[in-house]
């Protein structure tokens, strides 16, 4: 029976009014010595307590998703097959170019959000470079199967869980699809395609998007298996320029760092509550060394760059969560990196997705015009010109989540 499904969740309400009506009926009809009594109550107690545990965990879980299915949660999941020393390319000298084609087969997505705004696919990958076998989500834009864009190559976000995290979190808990949608057919938005691979990939530990031999290719999962199985199954657009990605708490971490670490892979980035010190999650692979921290970390590979990377940034933070980290990336930038930090004042709430679901929009409307800005975008077979509405990721960005501070408020920060 599957975690997230509704015949779990739905065993568990049966299961709570049953542990509520057993005391009820048989509390004063136990009978026996009084030893056994007391021992049947207890346990009458335990079973009712158990089964409210679970069921809160459960519609927590449901709402967050934090673990996809039993493996994740039990610890037991492993998804690397191999780990192979691939050098500072991240490719093991692999000519990628010489490769064939990746041809994978796609199944309808179940799940919390992913039978919305047209429907997410899924397959298992198995990465020809990383050595990581595992699921990858896709949802197409509203435009992808129209007629008039049957030869259009559509620009790609790669988007990214925290950790923990389920690769369905995007489309269920944070509603992308059913929020970007009709923005994207009213030509507000860039019609982007979404795709959100697994990156829980070895069981009890945040593998992030970090090369670690022996162990994990996580960056090389994310970065090159997974953006190559894209472009050789659907029309989109080809890396570097078609390509951004986006992430939350842990996931924001990793988008910053891929995109300041494949320039030539990634052309923006959007962290929202991200920190740049992979040791500030503690079940980070990569926060074990010294050496592991500082490659992994976006603010020293920009420090130490000789050429800065051509990326645009947008990083979102609360006070002590993420904005801090976002401003010792703005200081470290130098062109043509671009940074563009988002004050989220406290008022809006913690570290929870009811504080990134609003994010969305404002984000995906500052991507449509960081990449879309050295083109003219035509509706194809139309002959007119498709605008964008004017982002409001702009003066006040705090109001993004809240609808109260300003920018002088987070300049007064740290």
């Amino acid at each position: 029976m599957s975690l997230t499904g509704a015949p779990f969740l739905y065993t568990l309400i049966a299961l709570c009014v049953v542990a509520v009506a057993l005391p009820l009926v048989l509390w004063s009809r136990v009978r026996g010595p009084k030893v056994a009594r007391a021992a049947s109550r207890v346990l009458m107690l335990l079973f009712a307590q158990g089964t409210a545990v679970a069921l809160v965990f459960t519609m927590v879980n449901n709402s967050n998703q934090l673990y996809d299915n039993w493996g994740d949660l039990l610890g037991t999941g492993n998804h690397v097959h191999e780990a192979a020393d691939l050098g500072a390319s991240g490719t093991g000298g692999i000519s990628l170019e010489k490769l064939p084609k990746v041809r994978q087969t796609f199944k309808p997505g179940k799940g919390p959000g992913m039978g919305s705004a047209g429907g997410v696919l899924v397959t298992q990958l198995t990465g020809r470079v990383s050595g990581v076998h595992a699921e990858v989500n896709v949802w197409l834009p509203p435009q992808y199967h129209e007629p008039a864009y049957r030869t259009h190559r559509f620009p790609v976000v790669e988007v990214l869980p925290g950790y923990p995290g389920s690769s369905k979190a995007w489309y269920g808990s944070l509603d992308a699809p059913e929020q970007l949608a009709p923005l994207m057919r009213d030509g507000q938005i860039e019609p982007f395609i979404i795709v959100s691979p697994r990156t829980s990939l070895l069981p009890g530990v945040d593998t992030g998007c970090a090369n670690i031999p022996g162990k994990v290719n996580a960056d090389s999962w994310l970065s090159v298996d997974v953006p190559r199985m894209v472009m050789d199954n659907f029309r989109a657009q080809a890396a570097p320029d078609g390509w951004a990605v986006a992430g939350y708490s842990a996931g924001a971490h990793c988008a910053a760092k891929l995109a300041v670490a494949h320039p030539d892979r990634y052309r923006a980035a959007v962290s929202m509550s991200g920190y740049n010190d992979p040791s500030a999650e503690s079940k980070s692979l990569a926060g074990k060394s010294p050496a592991l921290r500082a490659a992994n970390n976006p603010y020293v590979l920009l420090e130490e760059s000789r050429v800065p990377p051509r990326v645009a940034l947008y990083l979102s933070g609360q006070p002590n969560d993420g904005y801090e980290a976002a401003m010792a990336v703005q200081r470290a930038a130098k062109a043509p990196t671009t940074v563009n930090v988002v004050f989220i004042p406290s008022s809006a709430g913690g570290h929870t997705m009811a504080l990134w679901k609003p994010q969305v929009v404002p984000a995906f409307r500052w991507l449509s015009e960081v990449m879309g800005a050295d083109r003219i975008r035509t509706a194809p077979g139309t002959g007119g010109t498709t605008p964008l509405a004017p982002s409001t990721a702009g003066s006040r960005p705090a109001e993004l989540a809240s609808g109260s501070a300003s920018r002088a408020a987070a300049a007064r920060r740290p």
